[in-house]
């Protein structure tokens, strides 16, 4: 199905663009493109795309702000590219719900690697069945927390029913930790599992989107993490209510 992906690249430098065009369309992927935010938001509204690669050094919008424009209305797949040096950046684009990033300069192949391991957590979402709407989205809920997770809308809501935002990260992690309750997964077997990629040291993706998950749905938010345990020089472990 990767062949029948619609890419959009964002990035002000013409020559980039062209560069990653011409590779991407190389490999069957349908490519169009844009050099700021405004023209972002043009190609967006004639066609969907189903990943954006977003550059976060832009004139006028910058990039987060074009990923969190992104995530609060539509559900596309978004890479950031970052400096090398800038891991703030990186650190922000998560949290704002980005799916993944590289950091400039960067290898092709490494961008084609993490294009395809995006497109395939987009592409295994499952399609609700006909008349969910209707019965107001509800599927089986599975207890985390203070939460209920609907795996077959990919849904979370709190005990009072209100609907809790969440990145598609977000859910893939819920997920994991849904199939192995008391299990300790170290960083390695979470991004194995969720992103498809190895653990690299200093990285502290991971670390940010467990931060943002127990906000949502620790009994208790602001106290010892209950839920979502941390297991010293290990990984974390999900543990049932």
């Amino acid at each position: 199905m990767d062949a029948l992906a619609r890419l959009l690249v964002v990035d002000d430098d013409p020559s980039i663009r062209a560069m990653l065009c011409e590779y991407l369309q190389a490999h069957g992927y349908a490519v169009t493109e844009a050099g700021s935010g405004a023209q972002m938001r043009q190609c967006i509204e004639a066609d969907l795309p189903d990943v954006v690669l977003l550059d976060i050094r832009l004139p006028g919008e910058d990039g987060l702000t074009l990923a969190r424009y992104l995530r609060e209305h539509y559900d596309v797949g978004i890479i950031m590219v970052t400096a090398s040096g800038e891991v703030i950046d990186r650190v922000v684009g998560l949290e704002l719900g980005a799916d993944d990033y590289l950091p400039k300069p960067f290898d092709p192949r490494e961008l084609l690697a993490r294009l395809k391991s995006v497109l395939r957590r987009i592409q295994a979402k499952p399609t609700a069945e006909p008349g969910a709407a209707a019965a107001g989205g509800r599927g089986p809920r599975q207890r985390f927390g203070r939460c209920e997770l609907d795996l077959e809308s990919r849904r979370l809501f709190e005990a009072s029913g209100a609907e809790v935002a969440m990145t598609a990260m977000e859910y893939d992690l819920l997920r994991v930790f849904l199939a192995n309750p008391n299990r300790v997964l170290s960083r390695d077997q979470l991004l194995m599992q969720t992103r498809n990629r190895e653990w690299e040291p200093f990285d502290r993706s991971i670390d940010i989107r467990i931060g943002r998950l127990r906000r949502k749905v620790e009994p208790d938010p602001a106290g010892e993490p209950r839920c979502i345990r941390t297991v010293r020089n290990a990984g974390y472990m999900f543990v049932p209510a």
